[in-house]
């Protein structure tokens, strides 16, 4: 076969351990494009699950990402928020900056129809939010919020700040993002929402949303949904057994306790969405500058074994790691 030089990726090893690996880069077919990538993005609750061994084997096969190489639980290339610039391909795409669901890698040769042309005014790196804002998007249209909505989004990460801002942009509807870091509040108001810690969120919300990743986030949506109120679990827990509190009031409020995930079009939107629609959607959303502040580190692609291994083993509170490529 052909090659178009080498290409330099992240692979997870084996859990907790990671090392950039160089391989023969294919040349493109004719339907193909070549992209030299300028970021890439750590889906921090993700990629860290899947850095520590911590998928369950029946979700094998569910966990795979469009262009993963190697199995679970390693040696495994993996990875979902890439941007960057396609050197060569059909006409139309030449020139252009791209998102595609791409492992960190720093050139790749992928199908044509697997990226996606950024929108004049959004900058790559804001763009690498690009698969966390299709969550947060296809979440709301599970969620369905409705005008006039008391909403309460427990978790302020990346899905849960998105989903807050873009609820707080429908008519009437007021958002209460909750996290136990105190720092988010400022974060919080930027963009259009109230916010409290858990102790203090407001009770009989209309729709909770929940993606704070643990455990007693879930409790807390719980606890502060209305009577018959709908409370949506985004977060994935991985192999983590999780303990609820279905005993208390969940029955005599009649609570409605469902999942949401990105894997398939949200049920209202399937017969007329499709995923390329909902990823141009979400790429149109991210031109707003306020969903900048979701960035909140920088790190080098050859520093990513070392950068991995903090944001897998810290809980900083920080949010998007931006992974750059010079």
């Amino acid at each position: 076969m052909a090659e178009a030089g080498t290409a330099r990726a992240f692979w997870t090893l084996a859990p907790g351990r990671g090392e950039i690996r160089e391989a023969p880069l294919p040349a493109p077919g004719p339907d193909d494009v070549l992209v030299q990538t300028l970021h890439s993005g750590v889906s921090r609750g993700t990629e860290s699950l899947v850095f520590r061994g911590r998928v369950p084997a029946s979700q094998w096969s569910a966990m795979r990402c469009p262009f993963q190489e190697g199995d679970f639980p390693g040696p495994l290339k993996y990875g979902y928020a890439s941007i960057g610039q396609v050197e060569t391909g059909p006409a139309a795409l030449q020139g252009k900056r791209v998102f595609c669901l791409y492992p960190h890698q720093d050139r790749y040769v992928v199908p044509a129809d697997a990226v996606h042309v950024l929108p004049d005014g959004l900058p790559a790196r804001r763009g690498v939010l690009a698969a966390n804002m299709e969550t947060a998007l296809n979440g709301l249209w599970d969620a369905a919020p409705r005008l006039g909505d008391r909403v309460a989004v427990v978790g302020a990460g990346v899905v849960g700040c998105l989903v807050a801002a873009l609820a707080a942009r429908i008519p009437g509807v007021r958002v209460e993002l909750i996290d136990t870091d105190l720092r988010k509040a400022t974060l919080a108001a930027e963009l259009g929402c109230h916010f409290a810690t858990p102790p203090k969120a407001g009770p009989d919300a209309d729709l909770v949303i929940h993606a704070s990743g643990h455990p007693d986030g879930l409790a807390t949506a719980l606890r502060i949904a209305g009577f018959e109120a709908t409370v949506l679990e985004m977060s994935w827990y991985g192999d983590t057994p999780v303990s609820l509190p279905l005993g208390e009031a969940f029955h005599a409020r009649r609570l409605n306790l469902r999942s949401s995930q990105v894997g398939a079009v949200a049920t209202a939107q399937r017969a007329r969405w499709t995923h390329r629609r909902r990823m141009a959607l979400a790429l149109e959303l991210l031109t707003d500058p306020v969903f900048d502040l979701l960035l909140s580190g920088e790190s080098l692609f050859s520093t990513l074994p070392a950068t991995l291994t903090r944001l897998a083993t810290t809980p900083d509170g920080a949010l998007c790691h931006l992974i750059t490529y010079p």
